[in-house]
């Protein structure tokens, strides 16, 4: 068992779930215990600003998460006894959509975060793809960054130390794969190899024309390719690391209801994989799943932020190579903030310090909470994707700014809350210009278009799209601006959950004929997230970044409140 001190700080795993130094060993053979400790969707979350889970998923409401601590929590798991090696993994999406310390610098920050905490490999997510294939091969290969040069001109970025992996991302001019697909690693002479897999459907989800010359395949088919080829190699224990998940309703070690697409996807990977380890839906969770030869194996996921871990003892059979899946367990430990890395403190300070004063600037002030996709919820109207939505209107209205008449903004693309409790150093109420960035991390840029009434109601329907492409989130909502309202009938077929004539603009229905001007990102007005009916507009007119518009109508309209939902039904 995981010793005393250990156990004090981490969550103990459930009653149902023996630790395999409980259990047996097989007597025909001699077995090895490799611990693998996996994390995902990390998002450059270096500071301990992050609430805890949600009670469903932690009943106790335990403050979690901070490079510090998690750091922490993974030198006692790797020191704790019951295992004969330990590796530590990742699925993806470690960068991308972070908060300011991370996201202001290229999140270098977060990489050298990760290197520090001793991250061994790591599949690719789709918001390694925020900035475009040129940029996330200089996050794994080091480098200065192209347009704002060396943050440190006497130590130049160094790359990643772990090798992340994509095996079914390939180049569009040579079929070659654009990073490495899998990693074979030993852990006292036993080998498990691992294989990256990222979201199939990140072309939706990022700007079309970062990832303009790849393609991405398949992930069951190319998974189940590259175990063959592992086994051809004569590894016999494979992991996925796969950037794709699920749902369910339980606490961070149930599988309770696990939902799709991960359960399909489970069903489909090949038996030569001995485990899935996965991540994108924010949810932690501890299942055994058939594969398609009968035959349980675990998929674990472990939350976000770097507040939970999963700790897998993967039990091998020395002299054949082979899993036990019968003996090997997994179970998921949150994250407590008990004892900083001293080190990982260096790292942070070290960037605060270039921050400066930019990053503590007051830009505004708000009266009360304005809260976001706090639940992880992505389908539902959110007030905070409102006061987006009234910030792009806000600058894009004027004549001479694109003449918008309404303004669209998409709940995953806002980041961050405005809490009234201090997050960083500022006052009850004040917003700092890090509070902003966190809400607008992308580097996005307003644009002002001509759609008629039927085009808006189009791009409305196209919230709710239950394909393949959209993956877990069949459900993406759009926050909307003040003066423009309607109501939303979940039970309608897809493509008519827009109730008739509901549409109103400033107290006027909308007329399926009639153009108006509307506000919205270049990545949604490009088709980003499948909202393809924004591709129909006419008259583009751009307009200002994201980000200095926000920080710009902070400035303006200073006692924010949280806007008063504006859809019915949603």
């Amino acid at each position: 068992m995981l010793a005393a001190a250990c156990a004090a700080t981490l969550a103990a795993a459930p009653a149902s779930a023996d630790r395999p130094q409980d259990k047996p060993k097989n007597p025909k053979h001699k077995q090895t215990t490799v611990q693998l400790l996996s994390f995902n969707d990390y998002h450059g979350h270096l500071e301990a600003t992050d609430g805890p889970l949600s009670p469903a998923q932690d009943p106790s409401q335990t403050p979690v998460g901070g490079a510090e601590y998690l750091s922490s929590t993974l030198k006692e798991l790797r020191q704790a006894p019951g295992h004969d090696g330990s590796l530590t993994v990742a699925a993806g999406d470690l960068i991308g959509g972070s908060p300011f310390l991370s996201g202001m610098f290229h999140d270098e920050p977060s990489v050298e975060s990760l290197n520090a905490i001793g991250l061994d490999v790591s599949s690719v997510g789709n918001h390694e793809f925020d900035e475009g294939t040129d940029e996330l091969l200089r996050m794994q290969n080091g480098g200065c960054h192209p347009v704002d040069g060396c943050y440190f001109p006497d130590q130049p970025y160094a790359g990643a130390d772990f090798q992340w992996l994509s095996a079914n991302v390939v180049r569009k001019d040579n079929g070659n794969t654009l990073l490495p697909g899998t990693s074979i690693k030993k852990v006292r002479g036993t080998e498990i190899g691992f294989i990256g897999m990222t979201l199939e459907a990140t072309p939706t989800l990022v700007s079309p024309a970062g990832v303009s010359t790849v393609n991405f395949l398949d992930e069951v088919e190319t998974a189940n390719a590259q175990a063959a080829e592992l086994k051809r190699r004569g590894v016999e224990a494979i992991v996925v690391l796969l950037h794709e998940g699920g749902n369910q309703s339980g606490t961070i070690n149930d599988c309770n209801g696990i939902s799709e697409p991960i359960a399909q996807i489970a069903a489909q990977m090949s038996p030569e994989i001995d485990q899935i380890i996965t991540g994108h839906t924010h949810r932690a969770y501890i299942c055994s799943l058939p594969d398609p030869a009968g035959n349980d194996r675990l998929v674990t996921s472990a939350h976000d932020y770097g507040r939970t871990v999963t700790e897998t003892q993967l039990v091998i059979d020395r002299s054949t190579g082979d899993v036990d899946r019968e003996a090997s367990t997994a179970v998921n430990h949150l994250v407590a903030r008990k004892t900083k890395d001293a080190g990982i403190t260096q790292i942070i300070d070290k960037w605060n310090e270039l921050a400066g004063p930019l990053k503590a600037q007051v830009v505004g002030t708000h009266t009360d909470d304005i809260l976001g996709d706090s639940s992880g919820n992505r389908g539902i109207e959110t007030p905070m994707a409102d006061l987006v939505a009234d910030a792009i209107l806000w600058g894009t209205d004027g004549a001479d700014e694109g003449g918008a008449q309404l303004a669209l903004m998409n709940v995953g693309g806002v980041r961050e809350d405005l809490p009234l409790a201090p997050k960083y150093t500022e006052g009850s109420g004040e917003i700092t210009f890090a509070e902003a960035f966190d809400v607008a991390p992308f580097n996005n840029l307003l644009v002002s278009l001509d759609l008629t009434g039927d085009q808006i109601r189009q791009v409305l329907e196209q919230q709710y799209q239950p394909v393949a492409q959209r993956g877990s989130r069949p459900m993406l909502a759009l926050g909307v601006s003040e003066g423009f309202t309607y109501e939303w009938d979940a039970s309608q077929p897809q493509g008519s959950r827009v109730v008739n004539g509901s549409m109103v603009l400033n107290g006027t229905p909308i007329s399926p004929t009639q153009t108006y001007r509307v506000a919205t990102l270049n990545f949604l007005a490009d088709g980003g997230d499948l909202f393809t009916a924004f591709t129909q507009g006419t008259n583009r007119v751009g307009g200002p970044e994201d980000l200095a518009n926000l920080v710009a109508y902070f400035q303006a309209n200073p006692g924010l409140t949280a806007p008063a939902s504006r859809v019915g039904g949603l």
